[in-house]
């Protein structure tokens, strides 16, 4: 009974195969075309250009001194698993444009910990929009952040989060591609 064992087991094995592990791939991604609609919130003091595969979806949790909470919303990208978390707050004694920049500051510095590098870059734009943008490299939870003001009555921040784990490799195509977006919201951005 143990010879037969042995001369089946030995006629499964082929000593020619050579059995190498697959490469290691990532899948493919398909990008939509670049297509843009405007924005225009109803109660807001801004407006901009979005991509049309891109939704809003407004924020339904408390809100602690915000004035305005239909000027806080998620702009969600479905097909790619990302959000851009915006929020918006009137310039006044409470919120000071010094604290509200701080801010700003203060959270993208959270993300040092992972961020191997954080690039900013200057928004200067004719319609009075100043502000700056920070794109983080490496496995930072937020890629892209940003904040716009007319440094005088208002204050726009947004932040991009995917719902994945941060893999540098493997979301780079995707980052880059969301960020061509973000950069048109910004170029598009207007104050009412």
């Amino acid at each position: 009974m143990m010879l037969i064992f042995v001369l089946i087991l030995a006629s499964c094995s082929d000593e020619n195969t050579d059995q190498l592990p697959k490469p290691r791939a990532y899948p493919r991604v398909d990008f939509p075309e670049k297509e843009y609609r405007q924005i225009d919130r109803e109660m807001c003091y801004f407006g901009f250009e979005l991509p049309v595969y891109a939704e809003i979806k407004d924020y339904s949790g408390e809100i602690a001194g915000a004035i305005n909470k239909q000027c806080w919303f998620d702009i969600t990208i479905p097909a790619f698993h990302g959000k851009i978390h915006c929020s918006y707050y009137p310039i006044n004694k409470t919120n000071t444009l010094d604290s509200l920049i701080f801010d700003s500051f203060t959270m993208v510095g959270q993300h040092t910990i992972k961020a191997q590098y954080i690039k900013e870059t200057r928004i200067e734009l004719p319609n009075k929009v100043y502000g700056v943008l920070f794109n983080l490299s490496g496995p930072a939870a937020s890629p892209t952040q940003f904040f716009l003001t007319d440094s005088i009555n208002h204050f726009f921040r947004g932040s991009l989060y995917f719902e994945n784990k941060p893999q540098v490799d493997s979301m780079e195509v995707v980052y880059h591609f969301v960020n061509q977006d973000i950069e048109h919201l910004l170029n598009s951005f207007h104050w009412k």
